[in-house]
């Protein structure tokens, strides 16, 4: 390595690594792409991880083919899936095969997905390899950039932030006229219009007409810059978007719809009909379980549904999040931890909320604390069994190769059910002296 080398791996040591990882990744970002590939092999695995999640997409590409194999695997599986599948986007077919032949199987099968878009969605039509550009760059630093690379260029160049997410674009017309010292902020403009990722072709065409433009960008969920849709493109999704419309008339579609065949829905409908049919008899039996204390305590059968009906209203609310997060690729099955705690916590504050509303009212009404105890602690209880449920349940289905959005209600109304007597008549049966009592 060179002298400017050995400058940097001494600048990039020891508190400033660790506690300045931005300004590390931006003195990487400044060196050829296999110097900075040399500097990274050397890091600690915690410390180049840190450096390497604030990198940037552009240098991130450049420098991912330096690393060697064993030092690329912990890197890539250690990202985001949504940054990660971005990256490995940029690169041809066969580095991409490449790198997801290293990852360990569960890994590259998650990134495979991510990278898989649905049939005449943004993602399918977009081009990923886009140069982009930080706003702090100099039109100076810009144009030597593009004239290393020796490719023509958007007629807008995409600004991104540190997280990749898409904040400005720069005229190209404004970038010739500028100052040499002039930043790529100072000149960049808002951005009209995106499309995200998942979108279908229908709001990809409606954009192109609505806004005029020649190309569309494409994010992701959280906004980070995916591609452009350009106008070649655009033009076929015109064409598809047309011919989609007279299959439409004849009713054409593998899946069901109104005017599909009685015979097809039955096929569809029948086996988790049946599902139902056995997971309501399981809930029926944990009530059966408690039948002589519901025939004691007449005041159980009628507060029942009321935990039973909170906790499923609780499950339904938690699986509706998560399955918008899977569908938009917004979490991944990797982080179902992460997501489940964040609903067991919503599911307790809830809990506790409600409970103190039920709690008056049972109060007024049976006039019994035992009663009102027993309520309140199962509310609690049941609401947080549904938030774990609402989050776990499509998380495990797609984790098994099943459609979350068939399968879920299903099972979730089973899990809430459950949840709901088990905590409520359990703990009126733990509580039965007490009850007598009030």
């Amino acid at each position: 390595m060179n002298e400017s080398s050995e400058l940097v791996i001494e600048a990039l040591s020891g508190k400033f690594l660790t506690d300045h990882p931005r300004e590390a990744a931006h003195c990487l970002a400044a060196l050829p792409a296999l110097e900075a590939a040399e500097i990274l092999t050397e890091l600690d695995d915690d410390v180049r991880q840190q450096v390497w999640n604030v990198m940037g997409l552009a240098p991130c590409e450049a420098i991912l083919p330096g690393l060697p194999d064993d030092v690329a695997k912990p890197v890539l599986e250690k990202m985001e899936p949504g940054p990660a599948s971005t990256l490995l986007g940029r690169f041809d077919e066969a580095m991409r095969l490449h790198y997801l032949s290293i990852l360990r199987p569960g890994v590259a099968k998650e990134l495979q997905s991510f990278l898989t878009y649905p049939p005449n969605s943004a993602g399918q039509l977009m081009d990923a390899k886009v140069h982009i550009f930080r706003p702090f760059m100099t039109v100076k630093e810009t144009l030597t950039y593009l004239r290393s690379r020796n490719q023509m260029v958007s007629h807008k160049l995409k600004v991104v932030d540190d997280s990749n997410r898409l904040i400005a674009h720069v005229d190209s017309n404004a970038l010739i006229l500028a100052g040499p010292k002039q930043t790529l902020g100072e000149i960049s403009q808002s951005v009209s219009a995106v499309v995200r990722s998942l979108d279908p072709r229908e709001e990809v065409v409606s954009k192109l007409e609505q806004f005029k433009l020649e190309e569309i960008p494409v994010v992701d969920a959280n906004g980070c810059f995916l591609g452009v849709i350009r106008h070649p493109e655009l033009i076929d999704a015109l064409r598809e978007q047309a011919i989609d419309t007279m299959q439409t008339m004849v009713g054409v579609s593998r899946d069901e719809r109104a005017t599909s065949s009685s015979w097809f829905a039955v096929r569809k409908r029948m086996p988790w009909l049946q599902v139902n049919l056995l997971t309501a008899f399981l809930a029926a039996a944990v009530v059966g379980v408690f039948e002589d204390t519901i025939a004691r305590f007449t005041a159980l059968a009628v507060l029942l549904p009321v935990v039973a009906g909170q906790s499923g209203n609780a499950g339904a609310q938690a699986l509706a999040i998560t399955m918008r997060g899977l569908a938009l690729r917004e979490i991944s099955i990797r982080q179902w931890l992460r997501v489940t705690l964040k609903e067991i916590n919503t599911g307790l504050w809830n809990g506790v909320s409600i409970a103190v509303t039920c709690s008056i009212g049972v109060y007024f009404w049976s006039g019994n604390m035992a009663l009102v105890f027993v309520i309140a602690s199962s509310m609690v209880i049941a609401m947080v069994m549904a938030g774990i449920a609402g989050a776990l349940v499509p998380i495990v289905l797609t984790r098994l190769g099943q459609d979350p959005a068939v399968a879920s209600s299903i099972v979730l109304t089973t899990v809430t059910d459950i949840a709901g007597f088990m905590s409520f008549l359990g703990i009126a049966t733990m509580l039965s002296g007490l009850l007598a009592a009030g």
